[in-house]
């Protein structure tokens, strides 16, 4: 059983890898067995968390910076990615969020949230995923949301970005199975992380918000570490077009 969640030999490209969920999937994959690149806007060239992290587990780590919402740097990034050698995996994580309501939110924050979680991820992946086709075999994992399946309040960007995030996935899976290649979603729950604190910090948003939770708590990043590795590992090639929901059992009340 071993076998089906090894992933040495591979390396990982973890988009958003600076902290929360990204820095918990990146340490994750590594443990599995993963070389491990990360990736965010603001990552230290040396000496960050995650790097840490990783060379705990015995992997190599390589830090890469790029902007998300700069269309050009995301195509700069993918030829840097393929100019390395194979990527057996890539997890796009990396997004953003703005809150505003829809009758306030102006048109500058829904292009700057469109362009990171959504169109920067098409790009990244339709150019990683070319030269997966081309090996025949590769995992792409993106991280939707609960909102790719409900509307939220006050984030009308984020929710039709991990809206079209979902069909992204599908449509990717469709084209690519047959050539290999994995593609597939993690959805997460309520996650304790930066961009959840605005809710926990609401003495009535958090409470009404534990209230729906089957499991009674707020996630932790390194809940979505399981669904990771097996998305990344021999355990899921055949599985595609899949979100997985990591939420305490939200989805199901």
């Amino acid at each position: 059983m071993t076998a089906l969640f090894d992933l040495s030999g591979r390396t990982a490209v973890v988009t958003g890898a600076r902290r929360g969920i990204g820095l918990a999937i990146a340490e994750a994959l590594a443990a599995a067995g993963a070389d491990i690149i990360g990736v965010s806007a603001q990552l230290e060239p040396a000496g960050s968390e995650v790097e840490r992290r990783v060379r705990a587990t015995g992997r190599r780590f390589t830090a890469l910076s790029a902007d998300f919402a700069d269309r050009a740097a995301v195509h700069r990034l993918a030829e840097d990615l393929n100019a390395r050698g194979p990527i057996d995996i890539l997890v796009n994580n990396g997004g953003t969020i703005a809150r505003r309501p829809a009758a306030e939110h102006p048109d500058e924050l829904w292009d700057r949230v469109l362009e990171v979680n959504l169109s920067s991820q098409f790009v990244l992946s339709r150019a990683v995923g070319r030269e997966m086709i081309r090996r025949g075999r590769g995992k792409i994992i993106f991280t939707a949301s609960l909102l790719s399946f409900q509307g939220g309040i006050n984030v009308p960007g984020y929710t039709a970005s991990k809206s079209a995030i979902t069909g992204l996935a599908k449509a990717l899976a469709n084209e690519w199975a047959a050539h290999g290649v994995n593609v597939n979603a993690i959805a997460p729950g309520y996650i304790a992380t930066d961009n959840t604190r605005a809710l926990r910090d609401d003495p009535a948003r958090s409470r009404s918000i534990l209230e729906r939770i089957p499991a009674g708590r707020w996630g932790r990043p390194d809940d979505l570490a399981g669904a990771a590795v097996f998305l990344s590992a021999p355990a899921s090639d055949y599985v595609n077009g899949a979100v997985l929901a990591v939420d305490g059992g939200w989805l199901g009340r």
